[in-house]
């Protein structure tokens, strides 16, 4: 076992033969390292509770086993409470497999290709409500409802103007579509269309269930990976709606600022402490607002790592950030809602928290907002690495962005957060001073 070779995970995630530029992985599947489906399966106590602290421990050291790494994800994103038992989780599983069921059901009623194994690609309404009776929309209605697309109009408005949020709703589906076309089409499993409709009919449940931030680019990156790797399309849409509690905030837009704006302050502030000259370079060049990182933040580092690799990063990420309270905290607010703080009324276990998580505990490290997730000090951490290279080929914003994107596919997933904690404890030490 000890002595058996590391096994590339590639074979796990097919690409298209023809898609021939794309990243090959980094993460390999390492005997005694990487959890196992054994070491999962041990890990659990005889009632089903799970000694996540020993969990987290093991994904650090060599991530997770792509056979076992949907539901080891489902405790890593909240879904389920490690204390919890088999029957409670089956419990908890069943009701919101039929809680989905609903939730889809009612977005069916209103727009009947929800469901039907296609989705569209043009928009269906105009801004004001009014059918769009194009030639293309008409023909994507017949095929996803089995009717006349006409015949589908006059249902639509035969109960009057339509509501203003149905409106909004029905406006974002033909965007999901357009987004799903381009969503990690170099992988086989998106050659079947039904994993195609799949991704539409979930994020377009969440469009409708969440509708303060309803739909934004982006996010089928982040939902991409939960049908690849749960069958169940309940379940994917749990994961994803527990992913989206993290960061939904990122995505929520005013009329003069966007959430993930914040996050580029802390950036900034950071880069400031840990590396002044590159923050002064950077200010220099007209990039002082940090903009330039925004889709590492927005889409968790997806266009930076091959597919296999963002999963690796994403692991190491929550099992850094884990924090035992999680389901509790969720299940204490209904979905569409963020993290807030909840306690469970019993003492947090240090050792069943994630060592980013033990360092905030430790240190208080807290902005006014709650913890810093610690994707920003990942994307200190790639910076802090490109320095050099920053400082003495970037003469521009262009140059900047030129740089940070030929870095893709290059990145040490485990490099990467291995600095990020050490920025994170080096930032902490001197933000108090």
């Amino acid at each position: 076992m000890w002595g058996a070779a590391a096994e590339p995970a590639d074979s796990y995630y097919q690409v298209r033969p023809e898609c021939t530029d794309v990243a090959k992985t980094r993460f390999k599947i390492k005997p005694g390292k990487t959890l196992s489906v054994r070491k999962w399966q041990a890990a659990f106590l005889q009632d089903g509770t799970l000694d996540i602290g020993k969990t987290l421990r093991r994904i650090r050291r060599g991530g997770i086993h792509p056979s076992i790494r949907g539901e080891v994800w489902e405790f890593l994103l909240g879904c389920y409470d490690p204390s919890s038992t088999f029957d409670e989780r089956e419990q908890i599983r069943q009701r919101r497999r039929k809680q989905y069921a609903s939730w889809k059901e009612e977005c069916k009623k209103m727009f009947p290709v929800i469901g039907s194994g296609s989705f569209i690609t043009a928009p269906v309404v105009t801004e004001n409500g009014q059918p769009n009776l194009d030639p293309l929309v008409l023909q994507e209605l017949d095929f996803g409802t089995n009717s006349s697309g006409s015949v589908f109009f006059k249902k639509l408005t035969s109960r009057g103007p339509l509501d203003k949020k149905v409106i909004q709703w029905l406006l974002s589906l033909h965007q999901i579509g357009l987004d799903v076309n381009r969503t990690d089409r170099s992988l086989e499993f998106y050659e079947k269309k039904e994993n195609l409709s799949k991704l539409w009919d979930i994020l377009s449940v969440y469009a409708w269930i969440d509708q303060d931030v309803g739909y934004c680019q982006g996010m089928s990156d982040l939902c991409s990976p939960m049908i690849v790797l749960l069958e169940d399309e309940a379940d994917s849409f749990f994961c994803f709606e527990r992913l989206m509690r993290r960061l939904r905030g990122n995505f929520r837009s005013t009329g003069r600022s966007v959430g993930v704006e914040a996050q580029l302050t802390h950036l900034s502030s950071i880069t400031q402490i840990i590396d002044p000259k590159l923050h002064q370079h950077l200010d220099k060049l007209g990039g002082g607002d940090y903009l330039f990182a925004i889709r590492m933040l927005m889409v968790q580092f997806r266009r930076e790592f091959s597919f296999c690799d963002s999963l690796y990063l994403w692991e190491m990420m929550w099992a850094l950030e884990y924090d035992p309270d999680l389901f509790h905290v969720y299940e204490a607010h209904q979905c569409g809602s963020e993290k807030v703080e909840v306690s469970n009324g019993k003492p947090k276990s240090m050792s069943q928290c994630g060592k980013y998580e033990r360092q905030n505990m430790r240190n208080g490290g807290k902005s006014a907002e709650g913890p810093l997730p610690i994707s920003v000090f990942l994307v200190a951490s790639v910076l802090k690495d490109k320095s050099s290279k920053l400082m003495t080929e970037a003469r521009g914003l262009d140059d900047v962005v030129k740089i940070l994107n030929d870095m893709s596919g290059n990145l040490d997933a485990k490099k990467t957060c291995s600095g990020a904690i050490k920025i994170h404890k080096k930032y902490l030490r001197k933000a108090k001073k």
